[in-house]
C-alpha cells in the first residue's frame, strides 16, 4: 500500500516524504512546482529524494481532477497526506484566484478522490491563520473561527468545513492540522526566518511589522514531522471508527518578534538594520497554540526551542547558498 503526499516538493511535504521513505514506506508524491517562490529550491528538495526506490513522483496540479484521477488509478493508495496549497497571507491580497484554485477546488478534488476510490483516511494541512483576530490565548480548537482576516485563512477554514461534510456524508476519516509558523532547514523563502537571515547577511534592512509588537508560536520542522507521522500511523485502512477532527500542531510557546530577530543576529554575529512598519493587512499580532488535545491523543511533545532551531536553519542556509 502507498501513502499519497500532495505538495511533496514543499517544505513540510519533502521532509515528511524523507521520513516515511527512510523507514520503508511507499510514497507517491505529487506537486505542480508552482512559481510562487523559486522552483529551483523545490527541485533541490526533490533531488534529495531521488535516491529512494520506494518513491514515485508525478508533476500534477491538484486543481485538475482528471489528471489526479488517472494517477490514482495506477496505485493502491492506503491514505493521503494533503499538504499542497497556495501558501502565504500577504500574497492572497494580490492573487486571490490562486487560493480558490489550489485551496478550494484542489482540496475538493482530493476529497472526491477519497470518495470515489474509497480511501478512508485523509490527513490535511490547515493553518493557525484560521484563528483570525482572536484575542483569547492560547488558541484552542474549541474556539470559534468564523472571523478570518485574510483570504488564505478563509480558504483553510473552508477546507476544514468541507472535510467535516465529507466525513458526515461518506464516512471519510479526516484530520486537519493547524500548523503554527513552521521553520527549519529547507524552509520557504517567503517566511520570516529566511527573509531576515538573507537580508542581515547582505546588510539589507529588514521590515519589522507592528513595530515588533508581534508574537509567533514558532515550530521546528522536525517536531512537525514527528507529530504528523504519529497521526498518519494512527490511520488504519481497516478501522471502522468514524471521525473528523482538527488539531493545533505548534510549539505551545509564543516568541516575541524582536527576540526572534535577536536570536538570528546572535547566530549570524551581525546586527540587523531594522525599519519599523505598521501592522500589514491580513496579519495577526499573536499566535499561540493550545496543544493539549494533540498531546493527549498522540503524545505530541515539541522538543526544539527557538534558540536551538534558528542556528540549525542558519547553518543549513549558509551551506545551501555556499556562504562562509
Amino acid at each position: 500500500m502507498t501513502i499519497l503526499i500532495t505538495g511533496v516538493a514543499g517544505f513540510i511535504g519533502s521532509n515528511l516524504a524523507r521520513n516515511l521513505l527512510d523507514r520503508g514506506d511507499n510514497v507517491l508524491g505529487i506537486d505542480n512546482i508552482s512559481n510562487y517562490y523559486d522552483v529551483n529550491l523545490k527541485y533541490d528538495r526533490l533531488n534529495n529524494l531521488k535516491k529512494y526506490k520506494n518513491l514515485n513522483f508525478e508533476k500534477i496540479d491538484i486543481s485538475n481532477y482528471s489528471d489526479l484521477e488517472k494517477l490514482v488509478k495506477k496505485h493502491r493508495i492506503s491514505k493521503i497526506c494533503h499538504l499542497a496549497a497556495q501558501a502565504g497571507v500577504r500574497y492572497s491580497l494580490e492573487a486571490p484566484m490562486e487560493y480558490i484554485k489550489s485551496n478550494i477546488i484542489g482540496h475538493l478534488n482530493v476529497l472526491e478522490i477519497c470518495r470515489n476510490f474509497k480511501i478512508k483516511n485523509l490527513v490535511y494541512a490547515s493553518s493557525s491563520s484560521v484563528y483570525g483576530g482572536n484575542t483569547k490565548v492560547p488558541f484552542s480548537v474549541e474556539d470559534r473561527v468564523d472571523t478570518p482576516v485574510s483570504l488564505y485563512a478563509a480558504t483553510k477554514r473552508s477546507d476544514e468545513l468541507m472535510s467535516y461534510t465529507y466525513n458526515h456524508l461518506y464516512g471519510i476519516n479526516t484530520i486537519g492540522l493547524r500548523f503554527f509558523t513552521v521553520y527549519g532547514p529547507w524552509g520557504r523563502p517567503d517566511m520570516a526566518t529566511w527573509i531576515f537571515t538573507k537580508k542581515i547577511i547582505n546588510d539589507e534592512p529588514i521590515e519589522v511589522f507592528n513595530n515588533g509588537n508581534m508574537e509567533r508560536d514558532f515550530t521546528y520542522i522536525d517536531d512537525i514531522i514527528t507529530g504528523t507521522v504519529s497521526i498518519l500511523d494512527s490511520c488504519k485502512q481497516d478501522t471502522y471508527e468514524n471521525f473528523s477532527k482538527v488539531y493545533n500542531i505548534g510549539n505551545n510557546k509564543p516568541e516575541n518578534l524582536l527576540n526572534f530577530i535577536s536570536i538570528i543576529e546572535k547566530s549570524l554575529g551581525k546586527k540587523a538594520i531594522k525599519i519599523m512598519k505598521p501592522l500589514q493587512k491580513g496579519d495577526v499580532t499573536n499566535t499561540y497554540a493550545d496543544i493539549s488535545e494533540i498531546k493527549a491523543d498522540f503524545n505530541f511533545n515539541p522538543r526544539t526551542k527557538l534558540i536551538e532551531g534558528v542556528p540549525k536553519f542558519i547553518e543549513w542556509f549558509k551551506n545551501y547558498h555556499n556562504f562562509n
